[in-house]
C-alpha cells in the first residue's frame, strides 16, 4: 500500500516516460462524443457554474455553455490553451511533476476537470491542492468517460469497472481532505448508445 492507503502499482502507467513530450502535439479535438460534451456542458449549467472558475488539465476547449467571469485554464500544451475562446487566462504547468498548485489560497469560486482524472499519478495530492484554491462552499467537478490514453492512464483506473473508477473518484475526495461526502452520477442515459459520461464532485468543507 502507499501512503494514501491504494495498492502497490496503482499509479503506474504503461508509458513511464514525461508527459511533456506525449501531450506536446497539438490536439485540436474533443475526447468524447457530442452526447458526453452536451451533458458536461448540461452539467456546468445546472450547478450554476460561474465566477472565477479553474478548468484543470484543460485545452482548446471547457464545455462551458455560457463563458464565466474568469476563466483559468491550466494545461500542458500552450497552443491549445491559447485557442480556448472562454479562457481569461492559462498556465502552463505539469501536476504529475509538481501537484502544488500556483494560486492563492480561496482564489477560485469553482474549479473543473473534464476527461483527465484518469491520468493523475497524485490525485490526493493535487485534490488537497484544489481544496486550498478553492473558496469554503466551492465545488471541484470531475467528469469522465471510458475513453482515455491507455498508456498514459494509470493502472488502477485501467484495471476498475465503470462503477469501480467513480469510487476511485470518490475516494480521492475523501482521502485528500476539506470535502463534504463527494455526489457522484451517470449524466448520460443508461441506455445512451454513445460515450457515458459520469461526474463526481463535492463540495469544499467551509
Amino acid at each position: 500500500m502507499d501512503d494514501h492507503g491504494f495498492p502497490s502499482g496503482f499509479f503506474d502507467r504503461a508509458d513511464p516516460s514525461p508527459d511533456a513530450a506525449f501531450y506536446g502535439p497539438e490536439r485540436l479535438v474533443t475526447h468524447i462524443d457530442q452526447g458526453a460534451v452536451g451533458a458536461v456542458g448540461a452539467l456546468y449549467e445546472e450547478l450554476g457554474v460561474e465566477g472565477r472558475v479553474l478548468d484543470l488539465m484543460s485545452s482548446w476547449v471547457s464545455h462551458l455553455r455560457s463563458r464565466p467571469a474568469h476563466l483559468t485554464v491550466l494545461g500542458m500544451n500552450a497552443r491549445e490553451l491559447a485557442a480556448n475562446p472562454q479562457a481569461h487566462a492559462s498556465v502552463l504547468h505539469d501536476l504529475n511533476v509538481d501537484p502544488t498548485l500556483p494560486f492563492d489560497d480561496a482564489a477560485f469560486d469553482d474549479a473543473l476537470c473534464c476527461v483527465s482524472i484518469d491520468y493523475l499519478v497524485r490525485p490526493v495530492e493535487v485534490f488537497a491542492e484544489v481544496a486550498r484554491v478553492v473558496r469554503p462552499g466551492s465545488r471541484f467537478i470531475c467528469t469522465f468517460s471510458n475513453r482515455l490514453f491507455p498508456t498514459k492512464a494509470v493502472r488502477g483506473w485501467l484495471q476498475a469497472s465503470e462503477e469501480g473508477r467513480v469510487e476511485i473518484a470518490r475516494s480521492y475526495f475523501r482521502r485528500s481532505g476539506g470535502w463534504e461526502e463527494p455526489t457522484a452520477e451517470l449524466r448520460t442515459p443508461r441506455l445512451h448508445r454513445g460515450d457515458p459520461l459520469y461526474a463526481v464532485w463535492a463540495r469544499r468543507l467551509g
